[in-house]
């Protein structure tokens, strides 16, 4: 259990037990939601977090609470230090699980067991090849879909994650659902989201309930169950009656969550961001490099946490770029 008095816990008594560090900026793939079309200035390698740096910063947040860590990027399995990270982390006895767009899952599949990393989210965003490569830029469709299949197999458990476009995918929602009848996997459907360089506004988002609607063409209502969704959830869930699988929606933009979040973020230059759409950042790394005690500087960063969306309330503010455009890019925060 986590104490009340824990430098993790913000102004509103929400306890910070989940950690996601980002381990590098780089990426094999160009989502055009996530990497700006020019790209992005990626931070010099000697600023960015070595394996044991990563560790020791890990370590205080796991002394303070925090007991699931999840890696990210860019793509994580790009690290050519990946199997050394993981086997410190594995040490701190916390759970440990991974966002990949699952290109490099095969080159990496007895680390993963050897450390139980059983957890996998792999980003996918069409179930269509010549559309993946329009997203992407890359052709590695096949690649990813034979190891989302090798997981399966190997009874990895695993979330799918699908960043829903008008005019580019919303078409094949029932598509991803209709992978659950059969496998034993959770489809996220996620609303996308305006970072630095996607330039995002409104029309272009599918909603939770255009999500539903969508289904609703397909599957009757006795059809669609809706589940009790887990603590600190990100995803409201639901599943199609006799489905092995289930789905979620995640729903920043229309329906936040933002009461129960216990997220913290850690990119990979080693700066902490209490909330994903937060523009302002908690430098670790530079301190912890100079021998300093960075405790003070983690619970002053989560104190400052606002109660919604780093400030942005409601659903105008959100369309104003003039509050999100200073943010990172996805690529450079952590998915």
């Amino acid at each position: 259990m986590i104490p009340s008095n824990t430098i993790l816990t913000d102004d509103f008594g929400r306890k910070h037990n989940y950690l996601r560090i980002s381990l590098l900026e780089k990426c094999n793939l160009r989502c055009t939601y996530c990497m700006p079309a020019d790209g992005i200035a990626l931070s010099p390698k000697a600023s960015l977090m070595t394996a044991d740096e990563i560790l020791a910063i890990a370590r205080i947040f796991v002394e303070n609470g925090v007991d699931k860590i999840r890696l990210t990027g860019g793509e994580p399995l790009l690290r050519k230090d990946f199997p050394e990270i993981i086997s410190k982390l594995a040490t701190l006895g916390t759970a440990i699980s991974i966002t990949t767009n699952g290109i490099l899952i095969d080159r990496h599949m007895a680390v993963l067991k050897e450390f139980k990393v059983s957890n996998i989210n792999l980003s996918l965003d069409t179930l269509v090849s010549s559309k993946f490569h329009t997203i992407t830029l890359r052709n590695q469709f096949e690649k990813v879909i034979d190891n989302l299949h090798l997981l399966l197999n190997n009874d990895f458990k695993v979330k799918v994650n699908v960043v829903l476009m008008k005019g580019f995918n919303e078409n094949e929602i029932a598509d991803f659902v209709q992978l659950t009848r059969f496998l034993p996997l959770s489809v996220r459907f996620i609303e996308f989201m305006p970072f630095a360089g996607n330039e995002w506004d409104r029309s272009k988002m599918v909603s939770q309930s255009e999500i539903l609607s969508e289904l609703a063409k397909v599957f009757s209502s006795e059809e669609i169950q809706k589940l009790e969704d887990e603590k600190n959830f990100t995803a409201r869930t639901f599943k199609i009656k006799d489905f092995q699988g289930d789905f979620g929606i995640i729903s920043s933009i229309t329906n936040p969550f933002c009461d129960g979040c216990n997220r913290i973020r850690l990119t990979a230059n080693g700066k902490i961001k209490n909330c994903l759409f937060s523009n302002s950042e908690t430098d670790l790394l530079t301190p912890l490099r100079n021998g300093e005690l960075i405790t003070s500087l983690i619970s002053e960063s989560i104190r400052n946490k606002k109660k919604v969306r780093a400030g942005m309330v409601t659903t105008e503010e959100m369309d104003d770029p003039s509050l999100h455009f200073d943010n990172r890019s996805m690529i450079a925060i952590g998915g």
